[in-house]
């Protein structure tokens, strides 16, 4: 059964639903919404951002507006979707701490894998999710939000331990990331070195580089994966050009982000959409 919650004064939507509302992405499809979506007892196959990817029982995977889905198959899903008017993640940051890493981080697809203990405590949230959606009146979608920011800072906990992410009242080194990364989705288009980042950020280069270091990966890394990433969605989702690809995302020169490419992936973005033709 699906539930649709909608606001009319501020055009919010928040729904509930399961695999019958993964039908309308079996073609392949930008999100549009902020998606969850929660395998319970059986593995759910998906293609995210032209990536295939089996979700495992009693796991969460959660996708920005952004994002490309497929739904290939599986049963027994709940899903969970919104917009920004009904929750919007930048204004409720302070909040929930998931900008940059639930959302819009440095891990392309977040997946949050549920013990025992914590399938429990999510069957109980989502029971009061569907009793609030059955419970019309003045306070309904206040209490909506509550319950959609304890949901995002559950999952946004659980992640941070599964990669290791750790911070204590004196650190800032987890927030100097979450603000990198959501840095990066802004301007990734337009900047490209970390001196602008770092400038944003009143750091200097050689400070975001230490503090990222335990990630293995360096903020230029977070970069350019994140530019390689646009111009495979592009490739596979459009019929731009590798060359009006490569202006779109900032580069005069084409010939720059082919190089880049490469580096990243072995192949030229033009190989690379020969490739998926040949596999279409």
């Amino acid at each position: 059964m699906t539930y649709t919650f909608k606001e009319f004064s501020t055009n919010a939507i928040f729904n509930i639903g399961n695999e019958n509302d993964l039908f309308d992405f079996k073609q392949g499809k930008q999100c549009e919404l902020y998606t969850f979506i929660w395998a319970k007892s059986e593995p759910v196959e998906l293609i995210i951002d032209n990536v295939p990817l089996t979700l495992p029982p009693y796991s969460i995977l959660a996708l920005t507006p952004i994002q490309y889905l497929q739904y290939i198959k599986g049963e027994n899903i709940i899903v969970y979707q919104f917009n920004s008017e009904f929750y919007c993640i930048k204004d409720h940051d302070q909040e929930v701490s998931c900008v940059g890493i639930l959302f819009f981080g440095n891990i392309n697809i977040p997946i949050i894998h549920l013990n025992t203990i914590e399938q429990q405590k999510f069957d109980t949230l989502h029971d009061v999710f569907i009793d609030e959606l059955e419970t019309e009146d003045n306070i309904q979608a206040e209490m909506l939000r509550m319950l959609m920011a304890r949901f995002i800072i559950k999952s946004t906990r659980l992640l941070k331990a599964k990669e290791g992410i750790t911070e204590s009242p004196k650190s800032s080194k987890v927030d100097l990331l979450r603000e990198f990364n959501y840095l990066v989705e802004q301007h990734f288009k337009t900047e490209h070195s970390v001196s602008f980042y770092a400038d944003k950020l009143f750091r200097s280069p050689k400070t975001l580089s230490n503090n990222f270091a335990k990630l293995n990966r360096s903020p230029l890394q977070i970069i350019h994966d994140r530019i390689v990433l646009e111009a495979q969605r592009q490739l596979v989702y459009t019929d731009k050009t590798a060359k009006e690809i490569a202006y779109d995302i900032g580069f005069e020169d084409a010939s720059h982000l082919s190089r880049l490419f490469k580096k990243n992936t072995s192949v030229s973005p033009s190989d690379y959409k020969k490739r998926l033709k040949t596999t279409a």
